[in-house]
């Protein structure tokens, strides 16, 4: 069984990939001894031939000394024989008495007869030597003998000293030749003194040299085999050892290459039933190596049973031959499942004629994970663009069809087997209804290449805007949107502001006719004191028509701003395009500025007609100012001002509330929209004797000197209606001026151009009785406001 392992992978097979590199035991037991034997048999190899050298010297030696001992002997006898027996022969084949000398020719010719020359061994030589130690007769006849005896042994050896009592020795003859030489006294011998024997050594050690020879080469083939075998030996195991190191390096390679790429490699024996998983295969799944082949149940109670059933695919294998390309579960050591790939053949072996299945498997894990995540994320895609309420469709690179919506259907009238993804653009929108193209929108400053928008109107009169893009792949999408109520709302909204602009124009004929009339009625009161009340009547039905015409103007304006606000909310559905939205934001703007300037027109109209009415009280200047500040927040956090502010605690003013807040509201934005970006804007509050000072400073453009004594003024703007950089109506310092004045106080103003202007508001405080008269004049404009 497998176990789990806790720690880093490190168990190796005794297996090159499941290969086994011996079977038997005696070969495992000789490879087990491999690393000593390596050294042991040199050793031994040496050993037996320096044993079989010594042997074969042994045996040369002691041959050697038998021949020598032999070859003595035989001397010996031969030279006793001739001694004994050769004074008789001569004297019977002569006829004369033993003691009568002979002379050296027929004692030579009796010699020959006696012992022929080719019954002497080779090298061996009879010599007769005579009283005077002359050589008498030499069997064979050799040339070249010496004389003497004694020149032919030397003088001082010990043969020619001591005779027959020397027995055989070894000498020197004078050709410097080496010999086995011995002499024997004739006695009577007929004029002979002693028999002398000598055999060369080389004659008596030929048969040996021969034999010595034949050994030596045996030894010398015997050596050069045993050297070629230990050489051989030698090479065969360094080859085996570099095998066994290639082996090593190739499985190392192949586990390192199977581990990185999350690959385990099996093999599985049919007919034995067994199964080699890689190293690789272990660290895969966690598990530690106890064996070296599993079995089949083992591998197959870790397969989920779900994805395959190895009983089945061995039945299939053992049926007929075959590829595995399958997908399966195993579960791992921490008890999760891993996806793997398979992929393996049909391999036979050679050896044992069985079938193995050899391949890898490949964890798919992470790609499984992806795939469901993939087909997760497109099926939500689908859900999303079906959930939209625009018509959608995507087209690839090729003008196949990608994606489409059932709003893109009903728009062409197409059916779903009709608009089937992977049909070409011009079999699917064939059978399409085509709206009718009425306009194509211009793309801006910096048109998208492959990009157009356009409006197109539907045979019931529906409009929808369509937007095509191109993709990154060379397709492109598009999304057509039903503008149909947008449309409305702008023709309503081009009337609306038709008849604005009308009002504008004749707002703008009576302020002319007024300012002309004015002119001249002050031209005619300096002519005419009688006609003062006209111009004063006059002056204040233009208030009056100008308040009146205000609110005449409120009216249809606060619908604009009300149907810009609900169409930048989308309220009742999505524009579409973002120009649109552009669009409601600027008509917002524009119409709460108008809204601005006609408030401005109509506060100055009633504080010049001297209908406002002040109610009074003691107000703290801390929280005027607080909610003024908090109207030009923004504006100043957008330019990135600096507002500062410094005031005394407790500070009170007797102001009514609502135009101290005007106040405070038209001083600080004037101060805020000349002040440039990164300015300064401070508020300081200063008591005097029955006074408060309000200073509102700024470090914005400056006002000229020449243009200070028109400030204040309605209508009255340092810059000319011919460079205008800021907009505005002109009024506010001339409301702010008009307030103050009315509450018993004033403004100043003083500025230097490009350095900042400080505008100083001056409002009483509250006496003893005022409170008295603040409750009063509130109970009174309390009852104007009821009876209104």
């Amino acid at each position: 069984m497998l176990e789990a392992d806790p720690a880093p992978f490190s168990a190796r097979a005794a297996t090159i990939l499941g290969i086994s590199r011996v079977s038997k035991a005696a070969h495992q037991r000789l490879a087990h001894a491999e690393s000593w034997l390596r050294f042991a048999v040199p050793a031994m190899l040496g050993a037996f031939l320096l044993c079989l050298g010594i042997v074969t010297a042994l045996q040369l030696s002691g041959h050697r000394e038998e021949v020598v001992g032999d070859a003595r002997r035989d001397i010996d006898l031969v030279a006793r024989l001739m001694a004994g027996t050769l004074p008789t022969s001569l004297a019977r084949s002569a006829g004369a008495a033993p003691s009568e000398v002979m002379a050296p020719a027929a004692l030579r010719e009796r010699l020959v007869r006696l012992l022929p020359p080719g019954g002497l061994p080779a090298g061996r030589s009879i010599l007769l030597v005579g009283a005077d130690d002359a050589i008498l007769v030499a069997l064979p006849e050799q040339p070249g003998l010496p004389r003497s005896f004694t020149e032919l042994v030397g003088e001082v050896h010990v043969l020619g000293i001591m005779g027959e009592r020397a027995g055989v020795l070894p000498v020197v003859l004078g050709n410097g030749e080496r010999a086995l030489a011995t002499v024997r006294a004739v006695p009577g011998g007929v004029g002979i003194a002693q028999v002398a024997v000598v055999q060369t050594l080389d004659s008596v050690t030929a048969i040996w040299a021969g034999r010595a020879r034949i050994a030596a080469v045996l030894v010398g083939a015997v050596t050069l085999v045993v050297v070629c075998t230990g050489l051989a030996y030698a090479l065969q195991a360094d080859r085996a050892r570099a095998v066994d190191r290639v082996c090593e390096q190739v499985r190392q390679r192949l586990d390192t290459a199977l581990g990185r790429g999350r690959c385990g490699l099996w093999d599985w024996d049919i007919p034995r039933g067994r199964i080699y998983w890689s190293d690789s295969m272990y660290q895969l799944l966690g598990y530690v190596r106890e064996q070296e082949f599993l079995s089949f149940g083992d591998v197959n109670a870790l397969v989920h049973p779900d994805d395959t059933d190895l009983y089945g695919l061995a039945r299939q294998l053992a049926a007929r031959d075959t590829t595995v390309d399958h997908e399966f579960r195993i579960r791992a050591a921490g008890g999760e499942w891993v996806w793997l790939k398979a992929r393996a053949e049909i391999v036979q072996d050679l050896e044992d004629n069985g079938r193995h299945l050899v391949g890898i498997v490949i964890d798919i894990s992470e790609q499984r994970r992806l795939a469901e995540s993939t087909a997760t994320a497109d099926m939500r895609l689908r859900d999303a663009v079906e959930a939209v309420s625009e018509a959608f469709v995507l087209w690839d690179a090729q003008n196949r069809l990608v994606l489409c919506n059932s709003k893109f259907r009903r728009l062409h009238a197409l059916t779903s087997d009709e608009a089937q993804p992977g049909r070409r653009y011009d079999a699917i929108m064939g059978r399409a209804a085509l709206p009718t193209v009425r306009r194509e929108i211009p793309a801006g400053e910096f048109p998208e290449a492959g990009a157009r928008t356009f409006e197109a109107e539907l045979a019931d009169g529906r409009w929808l805007q369509i937007s095509e893009r191109r993709t990154k792949d060379g397709g492109y999408v598009s999304v057509g949107t039903d503008i149909t109520a947008l449309k409305r709302h702008q023709e309503r909204l081009v009337e609306s502001e038709r008849q604005l602009i009308a009002t504008i124009a004749d707002l703008k004929r009576s302020r002319r006719t007024l300012e002309i009339q004015t002119q001249q009625l002050a031209d005619l009161a300096e002519r005419y004191l009688d006609q003062k009340a006209q111009a004063e009547s006059a002056n204040r039905s233009k208030s009056e028509f100008l308040a009146n015409m205000s609110h005449e103007l409120r009216t249809p304006l606060n619908a604009i701003l009300g149907f810009a606000e609900v169409m930048e909310s989308e309220v009742f559905g999505s524009l579409g395009s973002e120009k649109y939205r552009e669009y409601c934001r600027d008509i917002r703007s524009s119409g709460h500025y108008l809204l601005s300037v006609i408030d401005d027109i109509l506060d100055m109209s009633r504080i010049d007609a001297r209908r406002v009415k002040l109610a009074k009280q003691p107000v703290a200047v801390s929280e005027a100012l607080e909610r003024a500040l908090k109207l030009i927040a923004e504006p100043a956090r957008a330019k990135g001002l600096t507002v500062s502010v410094e005031m005394s605690a407790g500070t009170l003013v007797m102001a009514d509330e609502r135009a101290l807040h005007q106040i405070l509201v038209n001083l600080l934005q004037n101060a805020v929209k000349f002040t440039p970006e990164a300015g300064r804007v401070a508020v300081r509050t200063r008591r005097a004797l029955d006074s408060v000072h309000i200073f509102v400073e700024d470090s914005g453009i400056g006002i000229p000197k020449a243009a200070l004594p028109k400030l204040g003024y309605p209508f009255e703007q340092v810059e000319t209606n011919f460079a205008r950089s800021y907009k505005g109506s002109g009024l506010g310092l001339a409301i702010a001026r008009s307030l103050a004045e009315l509450h018993g106080g004033g403004l100043r103003i003083r500025s230097e151009e490009g350095t900042g202007t400080i505008v100083l508001v001056r409002l009483p405080r509250p006496g003893l009785n005022d409170a008295a008269e603040a409750r009063d004049a509130a109970a009174e404009i309390e009852a104007q406001r009821s009876l209104v």
